[in-house]
């Protein structure tokens, strides 16, 4: 019995002492937890600054319509993944195939136009050229009869007056073939006297047709001595005729621009965000078709508050969480803003009785995503525009070396919107 009683009272002391240790164990446990996750929240309170007042931002680029016509079909829905270069939708084109059409046949006209034209200006050079040739040589010609018909008649007067004379005088006035025959009676020289009053009134009238053929080859060369002028005028032709086709090809590179408007692509990889348009609809130049979202050129924007920037700067490393998914990404700070949030805003911060009414001041930080060179980025099309997030910036002992998932964003250049 006593045996029984001493077992008893070393198992109730036995049990006693396990419970103290036991107890002291968990209080332990629990003091040495609590230590860590102090210690876990100051460092992470010293090294990093935490906002969640951030979401993903990116490039919407808004596709619009560069000509006005009928939308034929929309190959597109919202939501749905497209790569740069396909067909979103297509205008009809009937009415710019004929405007094509129109074009060809116009720089056709206007090349065989110019063609003529300048065949006309050679022969033009050759004719106007070759008539002043001629109608020089026609004036001196007419300059030569008209000396030898004045000439002629110069003789031919002095000749008479001879003959008039001895007439007068009844003398004999003859010639040597006359002088070694016979004399001549007066009858003679009288006849002789007539005759050659009429060979003189001969010389004269041939005189005077001499006189209008020069008149007439000088009026000729005045004309042709307009040649250089034909010449140039020609010419003038010619080349206004390439002016007319720079023109019209001018016009069929727009027909064919307007014909190739009517096929809109998008321009980026990306993903649709709104569609605007249905089959059927009219549109007009510069109305808003359809908008899409690039995968690739997506960032963060942060909202820290005033007092947090005085220990954020350009560069630090970025923890990004993204409460959609409950991954991470890593990030770089790329800019601290242009001014407080307020300053952009429509509505003013400041009461309308002009009383200042003081607050905090957040200012929107730029976040870039580290992009490993390995891999696409967000090939899984997880980051969209939009969606919250939250970022820690590492601001005391950021990390010595970059690992390939830390390497700074490479910004893709993104083209303008167009339509093609």
């Amino acid at each position: 019995m006593q045996q029984r009683n001493s077992a008893r009272k070393w198992i109730s002391e036995s049990g006693g002492r396990f419970r103290s240790t036991r107890n002291k164990t968990i209080v332990a446990l629990i003091v040495a937890v609590v230590a860590i996750v102090s210690v876990w929240f100051i460092l992470d309170s010293v090294l990093y600054e935490h906002t969640d007042d951030a979401q993903i931002d990116g490039r919407i680029m808004p596709l619009s319509s560069r000509i006005n016509g009928h939308v034929e079909r929309i190959n597109v829905v919202e939501g749905q993944l497209v790569h740069a270069g396909e067909i979103l939708a297509v205008i009809d084109q009937k009415e710019y195939n004929i405007a094509l059409y129109k074009a060809l046949a116009n720089v056709a006209y206007a090349e065989a136009t110019t063609a003529s034209l300048y065949f006309n200006a050679a022969i033009t050079v050759t004719s106007a050229y070759g008539g002043l040739n001629s109608a020089q040589a026609a004036v001196v010609n007419a300059q030569a009869e008209v000396a030898a018909a004045e000439h002629k008649l110069q003789a031919d007067q002095a000749l008479l007056e001879q003959v008039q004379t001895a007439a007068r005088t009844d003398s004999d006035i003859v010639s040597e073939e006359q002088y070694n025959s016979a004399p001549l009676t007066p009858q003679q020289k009288q006849a002789a006297a007539n005759l050659i009053e009429v060979v003189v009134a001969a010389d004269q009238q041939e005189s005077q047709q001499a006189q209008g053929n020069l008149l007439h080859a000088t009026t000729n060369l005045r004309n042709a001595q307009t040649a250089p002028q034909q010449v140039g005028i020609a010419k003038a032709n010619a080349q206004a005729g390439d002016s007319q086709i720079m023109e019209r090809k001018a016009q069929l590179d727009q027909a064919q621009l307007n014909l190739s408007y009517t096929i809109i692509r998008s321009p980026i990889t990306g993903i649709v965000g709104k569609r605007r348009v249905e089959a059927g609809q009219t549109v007009s130049v510069g109305q808003d078709l359809i908008d899409v979202i690039s995968l690739d050129d997506v960032w963060i924007t942060a909202n820290f508050k005033e007092k947090q920037l005085a220990h954020i700067s350009l560069g630090q490393p970025v923890e990004i969480s993204v409460d959609a998914y409950g991954r991470k990404w890593k990030g770089h700070v790329t800019n601290l803003g242009g001014g407080a949030g307020s300053v952009f805003s429509i509505i003013s911060s400041d009461s309308e009785i002009g009383k200042y009414v003081r607050g905090v001041a957040r200012v929107p930080v730029r976040i870039d995503f580290d992009r490993a060179e390995s891999q696409e980025f967000n090939s899984e099309d997880l980051l969209k525009p939009g969606l919250s997030v939250e970022t820690a910036v590492r601001v005391l002992w950021p990390p010595r070396t970059q690992t390939p998932n830390s390497l700074p964003a490479r910004r893709a250049s993104i083209p303008e919107p167009t339509a093609f």
